[in-house]
């Protein structure tokens, strides 16, 4: 078979396991949803082999979207890592089978323990399923392997119930980018729904020149300032317009020799964009691509005080 037709199946297979999650949704998944919300708890995310795999990825998603969570090996937690869960805890258990021995021998101390249970399987009638207070069906028509061995479909759609949950849990809780940001502060998204425009301006070196400043000394001023740009200021640093190496290249295109006598004023954009230092990254991000722009004035009172690059 063509390599490409065997990928376009696997695709097809998986597609169609996602889709018909849907059909297989109860209120058991709202319900789970709502206990989840109203939890002093965490939720300890368990599973074995494969689904422990998949449940490492649903529980980190949790995690950075605002619901507490951590995954647990149930070897592990069999040996001493169930010292780790109290009460309150939500415990979800995922086993396509349903039937995993290392997870079953989880339940007798989580009901004694007086943890609610979730679970995802793909069979309702496992013993996990009908020990569990809230199930969630997972079951797939096919895998994508055609050996029938190895979890392919089954996987993916556990991925995208867990996804489920976590964006339902997001809405739940009016999640907004800046709470994501907040864990995640060392990434390019929290620099930008964190920081300020003040935190990240340049404000040494700011290229400037006067309406009347020669087209040699301008450019001269853009290279010293090594921004592209040179702002157009009076002498109390009022902002009065924008110069850029692109301006000029248009000019000599449009009037050849004559724009060596040209001075700032005649070249310079009057209305260049700008952003208050109190402003956010993520906003002055937004305005930059709304205007194609890689750089903006930073103005205080109609001053230049700093240049934001994107």
């Amino acid at each position: 078979m063509d390599l490409n037709e065997r990928a376009k199946q696997v695709f097809k297979i998986e597609s169609d396991a996602v889709a018909n999650l849907s059909a297989l949704l109860t209120d058991d998944f709202s319900n789970a949803v709502s206990a989840i919300l109203n939890s002093k708890g965490r939720l300890i995310v368990c599973g074995m082999g494969k689904s422990g795999i998949i449940g490492k990825k649903i529980s980190a998603t949790l995690a950075s979207t605002g619901t507490p969570s951590f995954s647990m090996h149930p070897g592990e937690a069999f040996h001493g890592d169930l010292g780790m869960v109290v009460s309150e805890d939500i415990f979800l258990a995922i086993s396509n089978s349903g039937e995993t021995e290392e997870v079953l021998k989880l339940l007798p101390f989580l009901k004694d323990n007086q943890n609610l249970l979730i679970s995802m399987t793909g069979n309702p009638s496992s013993t996990l399923a009908k020990e569990s207070k809230f199930h969630l069906n997972i079951a797939v028509p096919q895998e994508a392997c055609p050996l029938k061995l190895a979890p392919t479909a089954s996987t993916t759609a556990t991925l995208a119930m867990g996804d489920a949950i976590a964006i339902a849990l997001m809405e739940g809780r009016n999640f907004q980018p800046e709470n994501f940001a907040r864990f995640h502060p060392g990434g390019s998204l929290g620099r930008k729904l964190l920081l300020k425009v003040k935190e990240e301006m340049i404000t040494k070196n700011l290229p400037t020149v006067e309406e009347d400043t020669s087209l040699i000394n301008i450019i001269d001023s853009i290279s010293r300032g090594e921004q592209g740009l040179a702002v157009v200021t009076e002498k109390n640093m009022l902002i009065k317009g924008i110069v850029t190496d692109g301006d000029i290249r248009r000019a000599m295109e449009k009037y050849g020799t004559e724009v060596f006598s040209m001075k700032a004023i005649d070249l310079m954009s009057s209305s260049p964009k700008t952003i208050s230092p109190s402003e956010l990254v993520s906003y002055a991000d937004e305005i930059m691509q709304s205007a194609r722009l890689n750089k903006l004035l930073v103005e205080s009172e109609g001053k230049l005080i700093g240049i934001l690059r994107k």
